[in-house]
């Protein structure tokens, strides 16, 4: 799942991975979680993120190698934002081995959209969980529907570190985006979309795309 900082990425991912059995692989939830353990790791972590910075790329592959080296990433993964480098695409090329081909999806939506949406995004402050559908009422929705928590800030949401990230992403990820629009693997989708028809697009590609390649998708799990 490819996309700006703020285009729906995670949610998607979640929501996808949860309905097919597969592991979702955040290297933000990973560096989150560091930073939270207050280890010298995730103070330098955190310094580089709240400066709307990206993490390098030694230390985000190796993060990765090790997350799909698991078991549960056998079958397969849904991977939210990694890779952001042309090196950290060309690395993952190199750690899918002998797997099936990465079906690769990038959800555009405009800047303007990201900053609005982001500025409006709260967290859970004990479970983590993200909430974003705030619309032009950010502060309406007080507490996490999943564990009841007081719902904040993120330290790397103000308007200043978004618009940052912006240009991180163009200057960075564009690249990236480039190394893989060539594949067979590779669709985009219109991001600024409910989120309901965004995941109908989604699944509709990622179908697509395996059975053009004679891919096993895992079955869709009980609601």
């Amino acid at each position: 799942m490819l996309g700006p900082p703020g285009a729906g990425k995670g949610t998607q991912a979640e929501v996808f991975a949860r309905e097919f059995g597969l592991p979702k692989i955040s290297t933000g939830d990973i560096l989150r979680e560091e930073m939270q353990s207050g280890s010298e790791l995730g103070r330098a972590v955190k310094a580089v993120m709240n400066r709307g910075e990206l993490v390098g790329d030694q230390l985000i592959i190796g993060i990765v190698r090790e997350r799909l080296a698991r078991p549960d990433a056998v079958p397969g993964f849904v991977l939210d934002g990694f890779p952001r480098t042309v090196p950290q695409a060309e690395a993952l090329d190199g750690l899918m081995g002998e797997r099936d081909p990465l079906i690769v999806v990038e959800m555009q939506v405009a800047d303007e959209e990201i900053v609005r949406r982001v500025k409006s995004r709260r967290v859970c402050s004990v479970c983590g969980a993200s909430v974003s559908a705030f619309g032009d009422r950010p502060h309406a929705v007080k507490r996490c529907q999943n564990c009841g928590g007081s719902l904040v800030t993120r330290a790397d949401d103000t308007e200043t570190v978004v618009r940052e990230r912006l240009k991180v992403y163009w200057r960075e990820t564009r690249p990236m985006i480039e190394y893989y629009r060539d594949r067979p693997t590779f669709r985009r989708l219109n991001g600024a979309q409910a989120p309901e028809s965004v995941r109908h697009d989604l699944e509709a590609a990622v179908f697509a795309v395996a059975e053009g390649l004679k891919l096993v998708v895992p079955p869709r799990r009980p609601a």
